[in-house]
C-alpha cells in the first residue's frame, strides 16, 4: 500500500528549474536514496545563458547517479574525468572523502532543445563514507539490463531486480528501475527491499488504486506486490533498498557526522578541496559566506 505521496516542489537553479522530491521532511530517504531531483522538463533555444551551467562544486559521503530522458550534459570532475551523458547512460560518481564536479550545457547551447532527467544521490553506508573517490560512465545498450513486452519498456539503471543485475557500482543493496508504459499496461513491484518508492516523470498511473500524476513519488509500506495500470503513456522510476542509517546532509555534503560536514564546509572555505582538472577557471563558493574565498587547489 502507498504510504504516503511527495510532491515536487519546483526550484529555480538560475535559468533551469528542478522539481526536487527528496529529501522531504516526514520522509528523507527511501533506501539508500537521499536525494531526488527532476531535472526539467525544459527547451532550450540556441545560444542560452551559461547561466544554466552548474559550475564547480564539492561532495563528501554519497555517490551521485545523473541518468537523461531527453538532452545531454557534460560532467568533468577532479578525479579527471570528462563526458557527455545522453539519454538512457548512467554517470555514477562516488564522492566519498571528496570529490568536486562541474555539469556544463555545451551541445544544447550550440544546438538549442529538450532537458530532461533525474539527478539523485545515495548516501554510502558508514563503513564506505570515506572510500577514494571515482566515476565511472555506463551505457544503457550494453551494461544496463533491458526489457520490453506487453506495453511495458524497462531498464535496469542501477541495483539489482526482476532477476537482473547493473553493472554500476553500487555499495549497499539497492534498485532503481526507468519503465515506459504505454496506456493500460500492467505491471507489477515485488516486495524485494524493505523501502520502496515509485516517481512518475511523465503521465499518470493508477498505483494500488491511488491516481498517482507527473511531478508525484508514491512511498510503499513494505512486505506487499505493488501493483501498477497506466492511465495514459507514462514514464515511470522505480527506486530503493536496504536503509542505511541516519544521514545529516547541509549543502551538496552528506554523512553520518555532523563534525565531518563541517570539516568539509571548512576545506571549501579555506580551499584545500581539488577543482576538475578541465573545468577550474570558477567555482560554486559555500552559501552563506560573506565573500568568496580563494580559489581552491586546480
Amino acid at each position: 500500500m502507498i504510504e504516503l505521496i511527495i510532491d515536487q516542489r519546483r526550484k529555480d537553479l538560475g535559468g533551469f528549474e528542478v522539481g526536487r522530491v527528496l529529501p522531504y521532511a516526514p520522509r528523507r530517504m527511501v533506501g539508500p536514496f537521499i536525494f531526488f531531483d527532476h531535472m526539467g522538463p525544459a527547451a532550450f533555444e540556441p545560444g542560452f545563458g551559461r547561466e544554466v551551467d552548474v559550475r564547480p562544486h564539492p561532495h563528501i559521503g554519497l555517490s551521485t547517479l545523473s541518468y537523461l530522458f531527453d538532452g545531454e550534459m557534460t560532467h568533468r570532475d577532479s578525479v579527471g574525468s570528462e563526458i557527455a551523458i545522453r539519454p538512457g547512460e548512467v554517470n555514477w560518481m562516488t564522492a566519498g572523502s571528496g570529490i568536486t564536479h562541474s555539469e556544463r550545457f555545451e551541445t544544447l547551447r550550440r544546438d538549442g532543445g529538450k532537458m530532461d532527467g533525474i539527478q539523485t544521490w545515495l548516501a554510502l553506508p558508514t563503513d564506505k563514507e570515506e572510500v577514494d573517490p571515482a566515476f565511472s560512465h555506463h551505457a544503457g545498450d550494453t551494461e544496463l539490463p533491458f526489457y520490453s513486452a506487453n506495453g511495458l519498456s524497462a531498464r535496469l539503471v542501477a541495483g539489482e531486480a526482476f532477476g537482473a543485475k547493473a553493472s554500476v557500482p553500487v555499495f549497499s543493496p539497492l534498485f532503481y528501475v526507468h519503465w515506459e508504459m504505454a496506456a493500460g499496461t500492467k505491471a507489477g513491484l515485488p516486495a524485494e527491499y524493505p523501502e520502496r518508492a515509485a516517481y512518475v516523470a511523465r503521465g499518470r498511473v493508477d498505483i494500488a488504486g491511488q491516481d498517482v500524476h507527473a511531478g508525484q513519488m508514491a512511498v510503499f509500506a513494505p512486505g506487499e506486490t505493488i501493483t501498477f495500470t497506466a492511465i495514459e503513456p507514462s514514464t515511470v522510476m522505480l527506486l530503493g533498498g536496504e536503509p542505511v542509517g541516519q544521514r545529516f546532509i547541509e549543502w551538496n555534503f552528506v554523512s553520518s557526522s555532523k563534525d565531518r560536514i563541517e570539516q568539509a564546509k571548512a576545506d571549501w572555505r579555506e580551499g584545500r578541496m581539488k577543482l576538475p582538472d578541465l573545468d577550474h577557471d570558477e567555482f560554486i563558493p559555500l552559501p552563506g559566506d560573506p565573500t568568496p574565498p580563494a580559489n581552491p587547489m586546480s
